[in-house]
């Protein structure tokens, strides 16, 4: 599993403006500010603090980075506004806010492109790739993390090129070739020592102490831990100091399973300093409501309880991560963070569009009020036959309209009852399917017909489901979800599913024969199991489906590759009768550790 240490030591470079001054320097700042009349330097003053506060108060940094973006709104300085916005997404990435440290991050770099500040944007850039190294998306980090590059060379800026050379070695670490990422964090760091930043200097001893950790060199993982460890503490950062306690702690961990361990008294001693940095980590994270450390370190404390045998203890650990996690990395933070990128990249149009058609498409709520106005108006101006006729016209229209939005089984129960039941399934198949590089293609096309060619594709995928009797239950950004086997229990919800989506994977190659770069490539994930449907709020409301099979779905999807079928386990045991599958392996998914996974190989997509 990727260590929190090595993405959040990558964290501390992403700030462009942090000074690193400690408590005693923004004390000094603060009672600088009554004293300056200069507006821009005054911005700049908060600013600063805000950064600096990110290691020790992340909730006191975003204070103050919205009284700088309040001034530099108000004394109308662009770039001022850009660079609050940036301090307050680091501040943001520092309590694991991922959506609203998205947010802020692109409201930064669409300032900064329109202001034409290339540093600004490289490190705007960087900044979301390393929220993406957080949410494990190395993919897509590469992406922005080899944007950022390009600019820092472009500008000759070493500081940034160390930053992201040390990025290349996370990535190279995600893929599990540690020799590279060595490579890559040892080029970063000489770097460092030129420039004496000696912040980056720690950064990157402690990464390369966790490649050799996992290279199963713990000697030299030892090694490098504590001369990042030292560093930090003797740099007064806190945040840094639990990381480092902490990856310290998971190493001794990692000498403990290790089965070359030579004697029960060297396993029991390194369980023994296991225990004891990990409990440190976990209370020094606490005391800055770092959400990410207290996750990773709990489990990794659970697993030393456990094999010291302490199994009481090895629960609460385990329960602490448990509960943290799911507040964390729930469904809802992930559906705001792809909706943040994608307001970026469709200059808020997509989100006027979507907002319109689901206006739209809930009108239902207010349709009986709408038919009892059209009966009132019809008895004084028509006969009752034209009444009739009209009624049966509007009901038909209001029908239609409520099956837009319900499967026809709950909008019959809803039209009976007034209400509608949320039901467990315990037999479906969950499809997810993304655009590949739907960033870069996007800024091949303008907003509008980049919306257009997304409303395409997607009014395609629901004719393909509709005719394979699926259900469609949402779409949010480029992302589409649909679920077989629900309301009605089919026996061949799987194999269904399969088919239809060997469909769109046909479909979307050959948009992309005649419509090249003009249109997308699709990644589609699946897993069967078993969830929970219904209906969710008063107005507005939507029909949905929860629990871990549309977890686990979403990873498939997001473990898979360009025009391809990724499937679980679980549905390979469905469906390998049906189709031929090619076996991936065990690979890791978020928050789920190792899972096998299969490419589905539809004859027509070989």
């Amino acid at each position: 599993m990727k260590n929190t240490i090595t993405i959040a030591f990558l964290l501390l470079s992403t700030c462009l403006y942090a000074q690193k001054q400690g408590q005693d320097g923004i004390d000094s700042l603060v009672n600088a500010i009554p004293a300056e009349k200069n507006d821009t330097i005054r911005v700049r003053m908060l600013r600063d603090i805000a950064s600096d506060y990110r290691l020790i108060n992340p909730d006191e940094g975003i204070k103050y980075g919205r009284q700088a973006l309040d001034l530099a709104i108000k004394t109308k300085w662009e770039k001022g506004i850009a660079l609050s916005y940036s301090s307050i997404a680091s501040n943001y990435q520092y309590k694991s806010d991922y959506p609203n440290a998205f947010e802020y991050d692109f409201k930064a770099l669409k300032k900064f492109e329109a202001l034409g500040d290339k540093r600004g944007m490289a490190n705007c850039l960087r900044s979301i790739g390393t929220v993406y190294q957080y949410k494990k998306n190395y993919q897509k980090a590469l992406e922005y993390d080899l944007n950022a590059l390009k600019i820092f060379e472009e500008l000759g800026d070493k500081r940034g090129i160390s930053s992201n050379l040390s990025n290349l070695g996370i990535f190279y670490f995600s893929q599990q070739d540690y020799d590279k990422a060595i490579e890559y964090d040892t080029k970063a760091l000489k770097i460092s020592d030129e420039l004496g930043d000696h912040n980056s200097v720690a950064v990157q001893m402690g990464n390369i102490g966790d490649a050799y950790m996992h290279k199963k060199d713990y000697k030299n993982a030892l090694e490098y831990d504590a001369k990042a460890l030292k560093a930090f503490r003797e740099q007064g950062d806190k945040y840094s100091t639990a990381i480092a306690l902490g990856n310290t702690g998971e190493t001794y961990l990692a000498i403990a399973k290790d089965s070359l361990t030579r004697s029960a008294s060297e396993k029991a001693e390194s369980l023994k300093q296991a225990i004891s940095y990990l409990n440190e980590a976990i209370e020094a994270s606490r005391k800055i409501d770092q959400l990410d450390n207290i996750i990773e370190f709990s489990q990794y404390l659970s697993d030393a309880y456990s094999l010291a045998g302490k199994y009481k203890d090895a629960l609460e650990s385990y329960k602490l991560y448990s509960t943290m996690n799911d507040s964390v990395y729930s469904s809802e933070n992930n559906f705001r963070i792809k909706q943040t990128e994608h307001q970026h990249d469709l200059e808020l149009k997509d989100k006027d569009l979507k907002l319109a058609r689901l206006e739209l498409a809930f009108l239902v709520a207010g349709i009986a009020l709408l038919l009892l106005v059209i009966i009132m108006v019809l008895r004084n101006s028509i006969s009752q036959k034209k009444t009739n006729q009209l009624l049966s016209k509007e009901k038909k229209r209001s029908d239609d309209l409520l099956l837009n939005i319900l499967p026809s089984e709950v909008a019959d129960e809803l039209k009976e009852t007034g209400t509608a039941a949320a039901k467990y399934f315990d037999n479906v198949t969950v499809m997810f399917t993304d655009f590949v590089d739907f960033t870069i293609a996007g800024e091949k096309m303008s907003p509008q017909q980049l919306v257009d060619e997304l409303h395409a594709c997607f009014m395609a995928f629901d004719e393909i489901i509709r005719r394979h009797g699926i259900e469609k239950i949402k779409t949010v950004g480029d992302a589409y979800l649909a679920v077989s086997g629900l309301p009605i229990p089919d026996a061949k919800h799987a194999s269904k599913m399969v088919s239809a989506a060997a469909e769109i994977i046909a479909f979307m190659k050959e948009r992309k024969k005649k419509l090249g770069a003009s249109t997308f490539e699709v990644r589609i994930g699946m897993h069967s199991g078993s969830v929970v449907a219904g209906i969710v709020g008063m107005i507005k409301f939507a029909y949905d489906i929860w629990g871990d099979t549309v977890n686990t779905a979403a990873r498939m999807e997001e473990t898979g590759e360009a025009g391809k079928i990724n499937i679980s386990q679980t549905t390979y045991d469905l469906v390998k009768d049906e189709f031929a599958c090619t076996y991936r392996g065990e690979i890791e998914a978020k928050n789920k550790g190792m899972l096998k996974m299969y490419f589905a190989n539809i004859p027509n997509m070989l």
